[in-house]
């Protein structure tokens, strides 16, 4: 097929929301946005399964520990699913390892804060996944096939995740005056760096307008980041939580809420590798590659000899 053709055949079905599917005709660009995008989500999940596993050993009963777990083996399989899918584009997991062991790739920057409290689990679950939950329902309608088909189970159990952190919150928002306050302290710490899980603002995001007309994405950094702010205050108040911005207020002109000023310079040192765990999640990374290589080496062995055998 000519470029010509295979570009007015992918225009089409992009104007008529026909999925692109791996063995189509599809511009580099389309691709490399796509790996780019997918294998960061991917790494995303893996990473943001060290900050909760902190915790495991040290929920406070049986039940919460179970239920932790249950979503750390979400995560991975979160990681399983994006991972297949950006192979294939044509890269190799093998490489998009690699990237993120050595740093190269990026994964989300709310894995570079600390989980310093049993209270940072829960409000993780809520104003974390809660975000996660904002950006991904939009991708269950994303242009590329192997990807929304992914998203779909994805969301579905991150939603239980963000229900899972709320129902958390609730037993802590009911709770003594330690923990209460344990609450409020998590909930400053982790709604800015929530905030910028949404990216940088509309005109200084490099990617945002060729992935919308690709419709990869379906709405920009700032529409997502508005929509999780006017969802996440009423939920704030049930809790009897403090949001930590001073100029949060309802504007009866936009319908929406305003809020202040995000600490872009903090997000920039964070993506550029210098959040408080960078070098700790990074090195945890590199920890599990190497100390892994039996296991994959392992299983290697073990598919050529039952590949050998069904040939036999």
């Amino acid at each position: 097929m000519s470029e010509a053709k295979g570009k007015k055949l992918f225009e089409e079905k992009i104007e008529n929301e026909v999925k692109i599917e791996a063995r189509d005709w599809m511009p580099d660009a389309y691709r490399k946005t796509l790996i780019r995008q997918i294998s960061q989500h991917a790494h995303s999940e893996i990473v943001g399964m060290l900050p909760e596993g902190n915790w495991i050993t040290r929920a406070p009963n049986l039940r919460r520990k179970l239920i932790l777990v249950a979503k750390a083996q979400d995560e991975a399989g979160h990681g399983l699913y994006l991972y297949s899918a950006a192979e294939t584009l044509g890269i190799t997991r093998n490489e998009m390892f690699e990237q993120l062991n050595s740093g190269k790739a990026k994964y989300s920057s709310i894995f570079n804060y600390p989980t310093l409290t049993w209270a940072d689990i829960g409000t993780i679950g809520w104003l974390v996944d809660g975000a996660a939950i904002m950006n991904q329902v939009m991708l269950c309608r994303t242009s590329y096939g192997p990807y929304a088909r992914a998203m779909v189970k994805i969301c579905k159990e991150e939603s239980f995740h963000q229900r899972q952190g709320y129902e958390s919150l609730l037993a802590l928002s009911k709770g003594t005056a330690a923990q209460k306050a344990m609450l409020q302290d998590a909930v400053d710490r982790w709604w800015w760096p929530s905030l910028m899980m949404f990216g940088p603002n509309d005109e200084e995001s490099t990617n945002s307008k060729q992935s919308i007309e690709w419709k990869i994405k379906r709405q920009t950094n700032d529409e997502l980041r508005q929509r999780f702010v006017d969802a996440t205050v009423e939920q704030a108040e049930i809790l009897g939580v403090t949001l930590p911005d001073p100029d949060l207020k309802w504007n009866e002109e936009r319908n929406h809420y305003d809020f202040g000023e995000i600490d872009w310079e903090e997000f920039w040192n964070v993506v550029k590798g210098n959040g408080p765990c960078n070098k700790e999640r990074l090195a945890a990374r590199n920890k599990a590659w190497d100390e892994g290589a039996w296991v994959r080496e392992a299983a290697m062995v073990h598919a050529e000899k039952k590949a050998k055998r069904k040939a036999a």
